[in-house]
């Protein structure tokens, strides 16, 4: 098949860095074609433009900067929550210390007017 019918047979083979192309059998001038290895990342490789990883590059650190800021703003938001429960705990354990006043106050009203009854 690989004769003077026309028909051309393509064979695999692999780069150096691990892509994977297409190469005709019979080496008659036909351009190889270039396949994406689904376990290589999908970039042009080494036959694109410069700018590509240079792209990729500066997308991961301002998504990485985009993260940081946010959870540095997720501390902040946390650390104000705290603050705002413990602020409130402190409030509640003082009103239940004056409840627990005025709960002995009555006791001991009730207490006095129960024994001068009798």
């Amino acid at each position: 098949m690989a004769g003077g019918s026309g028909n051309t047979v393509l064979q695999y083979a692999q780069a150096a860095d691990g892509s994977f192309f297409l190469t005709p059998s019979s080496m008659d001038g036909v351009a190889a074609y270039k396949l994406q290895s689904s376990s290589t990342p999908n970039t042009m490789g080494s036959g694109g433009s410069s700018g590509v990883p240079e792209e990729a590059s500066r997308k991961r650190e301002t998504r990485l900067m985009k993260n940081r800021e946010a959870a540095r703003e997720c501390r902040r938001k946390k650390k104000d929550y705290i603050k705002c429960l413990e602020n409130r705990v402190a409030v509640l354990e003082n009103q239940n210390k004056a409840l627990i006043e005025e709960l002995k106050q009555l006791k001991e009203l009730y207490c006095q007017t129960d024994s001068s009854q009798t």
